[in-house]
């Protein structure tokens, strides 16, 4: 599904009867599905909360900065010299900036700007969606979770990898806790990230039929694409039953221990231990997306996830530290037939030094056989 399509068409100066007057731009959004429109009225320092909710949401500026608050700086800015208001031209060259500014955050590669809640709220995004109907569309039984595009997939799955990693850490807490009121929070909080990653799993699996099949949806991404993805969603959902199974062993073991019965086996035990040191292996490793960083794709990392992209990069390695040890071994090879050659070049000049003086006599014999053939 293509981005929002988002304009600033026209500005409002609206002046109160107490206080200042101030300017509203109105923005305008066209939907892609349903095809419709919205408009919404927003002062810049609204702009200015939603730019500081993203900084903090993201850890980065969005990809294209704000319009300055005032043009002038220090004691004029705060002092209102150089508002937009009374300007028509500075009015119209901030609404330019305000636009670039929400466009550049909607057609951005990187959507961690767009799925911020503060972005959402601001274009009035979540109450729209809550208007749509998707009507027999496919994936339509999971409402705002229908994956629409390969890019919201990619969104949905970080979400998916985030809630997993957040029952990861529940648990640990519910492991941790010394009172019964504690390990409840904990374990209601786990079990709400499962149920959470379960459904988007399953929608994630969903639009991968879509994507791959021959309707509206299919062709969208490649086949090696698509196998890639369905080894992530298998993974997170392995993950994800773990920690359920974690789960549901910790609340059996609380309810056996409280009605006061018998300890489990020890065997249970040795099982539990060993699920959790394997789940909660990664309690505190960041979840995102694959990432090769400055790297192109290739045919060998297309169909790869994260630890295959690791298993490679390894092999590779291993691959390289081989060759070197093989070229070390041509070279050592090289410099003895080094060696070996210059002892036959020394060898080889010796006897051409015999030769010669062996040539000299013979030539000094000839010399004098000639005088005593010239006598006779």
């Amino acid at each position: 599904m293509p981005p929002l399509k988002i304009t600033i068409p026209a500005t409002h100066t609206d002046t109160p009867e107490q206080g200042k007057p101030f300017t509203e731009y109105e923005i305008r959004i066209v939907h892609p599905f349903p095809r419709t429109t919205t408009t919404i009225r927003k002062r810049y320092s609204d702009f200015d909360a939603l730019d500081s909710a993203l900084r903090s949401y993201v850890g980065e500026p969005p990809p294209s900065p704000l319009p300055a608050k005032s043009w002038f700086g220090g004691g004029l800015g705060k002092l209102g010299i150089g508002s937009t208001v009374g300007s028509p031209e500075l009015i119209s060259k901030r609404r330019e900036g305000l636009e670039q500014y929400l466009q550049a955050i909607e057609t951005s590669e990187d959507g961690r700007w767009r799925v911020c809640p503060a972005y959402r709220s601001f274009l009035n995004l979540d109450s729209q969606d809550d208007k749509r109907s998707y009507g027999d569309l496919p994936g339509a039984q999971f409402g705002k979770d229908r994956v629409r595009d390969p890019v919201d997939w990619l969104e949905k799955m970080n979400e998916a990898r985030g809630n997993i990693q957040e029952a990861r850490l529940w648990l640990t807490r519910r492991e941790q806790a010394m009172t019964a009121t504690a390990q409840h929070e904990a374990g209601a909080n786990a079990k709400g990230g499962l149920v959470r990653a379960g459904t988007l799993l399953s929608a994630l699996e969903e639009a991968l039929n879509r994507f791959e099949g021959k309707g509206e949806d299919g062709g969208q991404i490649g086949a090696g694409e698509i196998r890639r993805r369905r080894d992530n969603v298998s993974t997170a959902r392995k993950e994800r039953d773990g920690l359920e199974s974690v789960l549901n062993t910790m609340a059996v073991r609380a309810a056996v221990s409280g009605s006061g019965s018998s300890t489990p086996s020890s065997s249970s035990a040795a099982a539990t231990n060993e699920q959790k040191s394997g789940l909660f292996r990664g309690a505190n490793q960041a979840t995102g997306r694959r990432v090769l960083g400055p790297a192109k794709e290739t045919e060998r990392t297309r169909e790869l996830d994260n630890e295959g992209v690791l298993q490679l990069q390894k092999q590779i390695m291993a691959e390289q530290d081989q060759d070197v040890l093989d070229l070390t071994a041509v070279v050592r090879r090289m410099k003895n037939m080094g060696y070996q050659i210059n002892e036959e070049v020394v060898r080889q000049n010796a006897e051409l030094g015999l030769l010669e003086e062996d040539a000299d006599r013979l030539d000094k014999k000839i010399g004098i056989a000639k005088k005593r053939a010239d006598r006779l």
